[in-house]
């Protein structure tokens, strides 16, 4: 990965869903493999982009996981992370955020734009919402896909139907836990 890249990475089901029609998420639970990747992962990414919401659920397991005596080795670990890595919040209706988190109300492009000449490393995007606006915008350089090995027959989709089409090269596939793919694709944007 290239430094300052954002970055859009979602668990997906194999018809294309990011959640059920009810918001259900629990067919997406990593296994241990898989979370090991998660945390490698992090070593790459300097500051995380999230929309009110995306933050807002966030906050309320990541911020105090660590703490939780239920909470696993890696999920402790995962927490510290998190708590670690700064936040940019995109949002018109929040007004504040928690520690290592500051909110954007507006010019979601040139807030990019300046974070991208500021990165050391990379930027990760969180958000079905903000992510189809920074698709609308151009903004994003990687999609990173984890698709699990069900079919929910509708819900949220990761890539919208308002965003028209997007040309992606494929950079880089693995199998983890002996189920679930992943995909990491580089767009080839307009300038490319």
């Amino acid at each position: 990965m290239d430094n300052g890249k954002v970055i859009y990475s979602q668990m997906v089901s194999l018809d294309g869903f990011m959640e059920a029609r009810d918001g259900n998420i629990d067919w997406s639970v990593p296994g241990k493999e898989l979370f090991q990747h998660f945390l490698d992962q992090e070593g790459a990414i300097d500051t995380y982009l999230y929309g009110r919401r995306t933050y807002e659920n966030m906050a309320g397991y990541w911020q105090d996981a660590d703490k939780n005596p239920a909470s696993t080795e890696s999920e402790v670990q995962y927490a510290k992370l998190w708590k670690e890595i700064p936040k940019v919040i995109f949002s018109t209706t929040l007004d504040a955020a928690g520690d290592n988190s500051r909110v954007v109300k507006d010019n979601i492009a040139e807030e990019i734009d300046r974070l991208k000449t500021l990165q050391r490393l990379n930027m990760s995007l969180g958000g079905a919402t903000l992510a189809t606006t920074f698709m609308q915008l151009d903004l994003i350089d990687e999609y990173h896909l984890y698709i699990h090995p069900v079919v929910l027959g509708g819900g949220k989709s990761f890539f919208p139907s308002q965003s028209g089409m997007i040309n992606l090269k494929l950079l880089e596939t693995k199998m983890f836990d002996s189920s679930v793919v992943y995909l990491r694709y580089g767009h080839h944007k307009r300038s490319d």
